[in-house]
């Protein structure tokens, strides 16, 4: 059954319908969500806080774009005012969870693990210092995968726009990682 098909049923009261659809894009709205906030369980939350929103305006889609579209468009509002509302919550939970959004080492060796977090730890960390539209762009595109085009619709923004956006996020990423490693270095030598 298509979004579409989906909608309309909802709209005329079937809440299996909206079961339906929920089942199938909450895993696309929890990375979403944990692409911003780094805390699982405040992915989680935000998730059930975004299909909630999703009910109660769904009559309001107009279906000018992709159902997808729009509820990207929710979550990554709904993301970037709970970072608003709270950044030293956030900012200090990403900073006391070194294992959340970590990729899975397969190593035997600590060592190679604990450096392996570290550099997640960077990246979060860049990630997490960038201008909102940059990180609002690179979130969309590195971790979920978008085209820019699909970026494009989601910020409300031109394709060229997302491109700039993608280039600068990217430059200041290098930068901030480049800076960081250079301290990292600095610190172990010194050790």
């Amino acid at each position: 059954m298509t979004d579409s098909e989906l909608i309309t049923l909802i709209l005329q009261g079937d809440r299996d319908s909206f079961r339906i659809l929920v089942e199938r894009y909450q895993q696309t709205v929890f990375r979403t969500c944990m692409g911003f906030l780094h805390n699982k369980e405040d992915a989680e939350d935000l998730t059930q806080d975004v299909f909630i929103q999703v009910y109660q305006s769904l009559s309001r889609f107009r279906g000018e774009s992709a159902f997808s579209t729009w509820l990207y468009r929710i979550a990554v509002n709904a993301s970037l005012n709970r970072i608003r509302r709270s950044p030293l919550k956030i900012m200090f939970e990403t900073l006391e969870n070194p294992g959340i959004s970590v990729p899975v080492i397969n190593e035997d060796d600590p060592e190679k693990i604990l450096i392996g977090r570290e550099h997640a730890a960077w990246l979060r960390r860049a990630v997490n210092s960038l201008p909102e539209n940059q990180r609002t762009a690179i979130i969309l595109s590195k971790y979920e995968d978008l085209s820019q085009k699909e970026i494009a619709e989601i910020m409300m923004t031109s394709e060229g726009a997302v491109e700039s956006l993608l280039f600068r996020a990217k430059r200041n990423l290098r930068k901030r990682l480049s800076s960081g490693s250079k301290k990292h270095e600095n610190r172990h030598r010194k050790n």
